[in-house]
């Protein structure tokens, strides 16, 4: 039994590009400074178009964009880029409804910074390992076929960070068949599926930390994303779900385990003005399907008018060994809901240390604390509210004025390296409920 609140993200039929040809370049050379050590191309003094500068730029060059509006895709096919705009709220690379994908990075090293992606028919900000000999997006999957790893090996080393996604009709930032990457101190809204996605990874090592995702139908989904996987410290608020992390046959590498979700503000996910996701999910915090030793703590879940947490089975996959810790859940229809299904009963998840209220099946922070017995216990059904029909991804609001990137028209480019910074789970705590608020458009 699927549930109901999750759907499968592999989506390879539909991940295709646009023309990505700006007008009026033609016959026009972009100049790369002639340096033998990395340097810096500007857009537009060095070229005409992001992608010119992009394919004029060698290993460990900084793309830097100047403000404007940039009709194009941009695909980053060189190794150790930096694509950075000089300022965020200004740089705007625009789908206009008629173009796939803003940026897609189909090499490792690179990093994106500082700017603006908007109305793409899919994604903003596409990253992944499943491009072809050209360097390109690879083709010929057909429906919702997985993903041969050993054909595509995840993409490895990345980084996205201080960019705005809106209004894209699919995901905001998705990183697909990709490992060791952070994605840090983004905006995402008006995404149909996610604001942010992780899939088919593990081992991940990806941090997500530090973001923004509302007023899409989901702030944050993570599908058979494993190990080494980190959601920390982000507002995932006015969503119509919050957060989900599941497995999912749709895509390689079933089941999804040992990811850490901590220290987010995980809030009012139960927006109307958002758009509708083809599961009809609404009015809950945090759903866990068929995922296996995942630690959920510290974090704060209020606001939802279906559940705060559940815990449920995907198809066959049983949820095991989950950990619901220190977190503070109030003002939501139920707190906590195990709905793993008679056919994946579940076994070993347990509750400990939570401020917590009502619970369904009743007194599960007796029932389930930790440190559970591996006995099989099957739940209830998941908590279902009749959802709002939903907003086009074009009519939602447009995204706050948001931070730069500290000194990003002077500092030096910093390729994304293989190798993660150390994540100190211990000085996270609890969020309050202004936390990143400035850099927000709603307010709980």
């Amino acid at each position: 039994m699927r549930a109901v609140f999750l759907r499968a993200a592999g989506l390879l039929a539909v991940i295709v590009l646009g023309s990505g040809c700006a007008s009026g370049t033609a016959g026009q050379s972009p100049v790369r400074p002639a340096t033998d050590g990395p340097t810096t191309v500007r857009v537009p003094r060095d070229a005409p178009t992001i992608q010119a500068a992009v394919d004029a730029a060698r290993e460990g060059d900084l793309v830097l964009v100047s403000p404007g509006t940039y009709r194009e895709t941009v695909q980053v096919r060189r190794a150790n880029l930096v694509l950075r705009g000089t300022e965020r709220n200004a740089v705007i690379i625009d789908g206009e409804v008629r173009r796939a994908n803003g940026i897609v990075v189909t090499a490792p090293g690179v990093a994106v910074e500082n700017l603006t992606v908007r109305n793409h028919t899919l994604n903003g900000v596409l990253i992944t390992g499943m491009s072809d000999t050209a360097g390109g997006v690879a083709r010929g999957s057909t429906g919702y076929r997985r993903l041969d790893t050993s054909v595509f090996p995840p993409l490895k080393g990345f980084r996205v960070s201080y960019l705005t996604a809106s209004n894209n009709a699919l995901y905001g930032i998705y990183a697909f068949d990709a490992q060791h990457g952070i994605i840090e101190n983004n905006y995402a809204s008006g995404s149909a599926d996610s604001g942010i996605y992780v899939g088919q990874c593990k081992p991940c090592h990806i941090v997500v930390r530090d973001n923004v995702a509302e007023r899409n139908a989901v702030g944050y989904e993570g599908a058979n994303a494993s190990t080494g996987m980190y959601v920390l410290r982000n507002r995932f608020v006015a969503n119509r779900v919050g957060l989900t992390s599941n497995s999912d046959y749709q895509e390689a590498l079933v089941p999804q385990e040992d990811a850490v979700i901590m220290g987010n503000l995980i809030g009012n996910n139960a927006e109307p003005a958002s758009p509708a996701q083809a599961d009809g999910g609404f009015g809950l915090g945090v759903g866990i399907a068929g995922g296996s030793r995942n630690l959920v703590s510290r974090n704060r879940i209020v606001g939802h008018p279906a559940a705060g947490v559940v815990l449920a089975s995907s198809e066959d996959l049983p949820p095991n060994g989950n950990r619901i810790e220190g977190n503070v859940l109030s003002a939501n229809g139920i707190d906590l809901v195990y709905a793993a299904s008679a056919r994946a009963p579940g076994a070993g998840n347990c509750l400990r240390d939570n401020r917590i209220g009502l619970t369904l099946p009743a007194r599960l922070d007796t029932l389930m604390a930790c440190p559970q017995p591996e006995t099989a216990r099957p739940g209830v059904p998941v908590p279902r509210l009749p959802a709002p029909r939903g907003i086009s991804f074009r009519a939602v609001a447009q995204p706050p004025h948001l931070p730069d990137l500290p000194s990003a028209a002077t500092a030096p480019g910093v390729p994304a390296g293989a190798e993660l910074p150390p994540v100190d789970l211990d000085r996270i705590s609890v969020p309050e409920t202004a936390f990143l608020a400035d850099c927000s458009g709603v307010r709980l």
